[in-house]
């Protein structure tokens, strides 16, 4: 439980030591551990740094790259000869941007030894017997080499400390010195990965290595596939490349030497959106199969930085090689779990690195799967995720009793239907959604009968679209709304669902500079008319190969297949769920050349949805009586629009 600030006492060396002695570690004959206890001084612990080489040079200085590793471990294990596995977060961000909901950096004393350390991870888990290391990612702050953006230098920079950590790479006492400098003698090897954003994308990229000695990650709002943070099958999702990111952080430096690796991002990301060898390099998900350390997934539902995509494609491609995995998911934007559900998760993580790390059998691996966000703060369990009971259900979009507001039905159109939009890239997703009852010129809608019955989406879905345009190029958006009152969070306002309060509640053990207190939070919310709750883009060039664009022909159907990011949203009795096609999705995409108009053929257009008991629940949820839903609150319009969202995966507010 966390320690109110007003009343918060320093854990001195003298406290530690009795606790030591009040709380004795597990032996081998004493009855199983079930939960670290805090009985190691964090006043005491030891800190120093430690340069591992990458067996990189990525910067061509004609040295190695060697990555700044900054450690805090308990004292008294080391003194006792008991090694202690680690908690590991290696980031980009430590010396540029800051970590966490207050923007934390690594601070130093003037010898250059670590005093604070960002994050809460070494006040809570150092004094519990575990060390925490905080690597500079090459190229960025104290290391050498030069940040690639998800690339090889990324990922090798990171395992090199996982395999130092285990014997097996080198390290050394000083950035340029040859002392060496061991980890064997105090850590046991066991690592788990942490982070949130690129530092859990750079967990997720590890982990498919493979590398011996990591045994679980915990990978928050992160990358899966770096191409998917930048392109949707070819339609760009930011106005900037991976270069302008790698400018971003890398140190004075690293600009000084990288020129060539800016170039080569340059060229390997055109903005074309077509799929280069550069994306290979940075596609986690096709080295799925190699990964063994359990995977702890969190994401936001409403991320519109790194987006739902991401989460969902990661863990279909664990599920399907049979990785230990357990997932969190929330309704807010790109959010620590910290920050909107403080207590309950950091129970949960410290119940995970025990069973993972120190081999407690403390049941988690027994618990439910999943645990959604069903309303702000309100939360449900699932045995397994997506529950057993889901199948992808084909929806067939119809035309209504005016153009632009159809229908959404099991049953096919009638033959010939057709329906006509015009991309007006001045308008976004709200927009739409907000006029889904009327014929607008910008969108083709298709909405449901209202329900009988809740009606539940687990899962990806994936809507397939044959559309005719009037010119070379054009982009396509499809999303899926819930049509009726509702409070969430705001997920599309400052903080991103979350409000940050002036309190702090403390979660761990403190010193003069490194302090275990942080600002509480609480759920914004919204009182809303309607929620999009999944969204997919693609431009439709790609329609012969989703890795690579051509000129449309004007007048000719083309056919494409949109992904829809993943979810797991109920759609109340009383509501309706709709299906709205358009062009640019403002702010979420970039426009195209042109501003085409798109003819779709309803007969070879289809929403395939991953619905909670099938084809069934959707039948029995569209016919009958409607009850409807709880009267709200006099809703909005829509959330705050999401606009804009910078292009930086996880800074220190996203």
């Amino acid at each position: 439980m966390p320690i109110r600030a007003r009343s918060r006492i320093l854990v001195g060396a003298a406290t530690a030591a009795l606790m030591s002695a009040l709380v004795p570690q597990a032996s081998a004959t004493s009855a199983p551990a079930r939960e670290s206890r805090p009985i190691y001084s964090y006043d005491r612990a030891v800190r120093e740094s430690v340069w591992v080489d990458t067996g990189l040079d990525g910067d061509r200085d004609g040295r190695g790259d060697r990555v700044a590793v900054d450690i805090v471990r308990p004292r008294e294990a080391a003194d006792r000869g008991r090694k202690v596995p680690v908690i590991m977060d290696a980031s980009p961000y430590y010396a540029c941007c800051g970590r966490g909901n207050e923007s934390q950096r690594k601070t130093y004393d003037a010898d250059g030894d670590p005093v604070g350390f960002p994050l809460y991870y070494d006040n809570y888990f150092v004094p519990r017997g575990y060390a925490f290391v905080a690597v500079d990612l090459a190229g960025t702050s104290r290391s050498d080499g030069c940040s690639d953006v998800g690339g090889p230098s990324d990922v090798r920079s990171a395992k090199a400390v996982v395999d130092w950590l285990n014997g097996r790479g080198r390290g050394y006492t000083t950035r340029t010195g040859a002392e060496r400098a061991h980890a064997t003698d105090w850590s046991t090897g066991d690592t788990g990965m942490i982070g949130k954003s690129w530092d859990g994308t750079v967990a997720n990229g590890v982990a498919a290595t493979g590398v011996e000695g990591l045994k679980t990650v915990v990978p928050i709002g992160a990358i899966s596939s770096w191409y998917d943070y930048y392109f949707a099958e070819g339609a760009p999702l930011y106005d900037s490349g991976p270069d302008w990111l790698s400018r971003y952080v890398n140190s004075p430096d690293a600009r000084a030497r990288c020129a060539h690796v800016q170039q080569r991002l340059v060229d390997g990301a055109p903005r074309t959106g077509d799929w280069t060898p550069l994306w290979d390099e940075r596609d986690h998900v096709k080295d799925a199969h190699k990964v063994t350390a359990s995977v702890f997934v969190v994401h936001g539902q409403q991320d519109l930085n790194v987006r739902a995509k991401h989460f969902g494609q990661w863990w279909d491609a664990l599920a399907e090689n049979g990785v230990e995995r357990k997932i969190w998911l929330s309704q807010t934007g790109h959010v620590d779990p910290f920050d909107f559900r403080r207590a309950d998760w950091v129970r949960t993580l410290h119940r995970w690195f025990d069973h993972h790390l120190l081999g407690y059998d403390n049941g988690i691996d027994r618990e439910p799967m999943a645990d959604i966000e069903r309303a702000p703060d309100q939360w449900s369990t699932d045995r397994v995720w997506p529950p057993r009971t889901t199948a992808r259900t084909t929806l067939r979009p119809g035309t209504g009793a005016a153009p632009g507001v159809g229908t959404l039905r099991l049953t096919p159109p009638r033959p010939g239907a057709t329906e006509t939009f015009t991309d007006d890239p001045a308008l976004d997703e709200l927009d739409w959604a907000a006029h889904a009852d009327a014929p607008t010129p910008a969108k083709a809608g298709f909405i449901s009968r209202p329900l009988t019955r809740d009606l539940r989406l687990s899962g990806s879905s994936t809507v397939t679209v044959t559309a005719t345009p009037d010119t070379t190029s054009a982009h396509l958006s499809a999303v899926l709304v819930d049509l009726g009152p509702d409070t969430i969070r705001d997920y599309g306002a400052a903080g991103e669902g979350i409000t940050t309060l002036t309190e702090r509640t403390c979660w761990g053990a403190s010193t003069a500079g490194d302090s275990a207190c942080y600002k509480e939070t609480e759920a914004r919310t919204a009182d809303v008319g309607f929620t999009v709750f999944s969204r997919g883009w693609a431009d439709l060039g790609n329609w012969a190969d989703a890795r690579q664009g051509r000129p449309l022909t004007p007048g000719k159907p083309h056919t494409i297949t949109l992904d829809l990011a993943a979810t797991d949203h109920v759609v109340p009795a009383g509501h309706r769920l709709a299906l709205i096609v358009g062009g640019t999705d403002r702010y979420l995409i970039d426009p195209p050349a042109s501003r085409p108009t798109l003819t779709l053929d309803l007969t070879r257009t289809r929403a395939s949805l991953p619905l909670v008991g099938g084809a069934p629940a959707f039948l029995r949820a569209t016919s009958g009586t409607v009850h409807p839903a709880a009267p709200r609150t006099a809703p909005a319009a829509g959330v705050t629009a999401p606009r804009p969202v910078p292009p930086i995966p996880g800074g220190s507010t996203r």
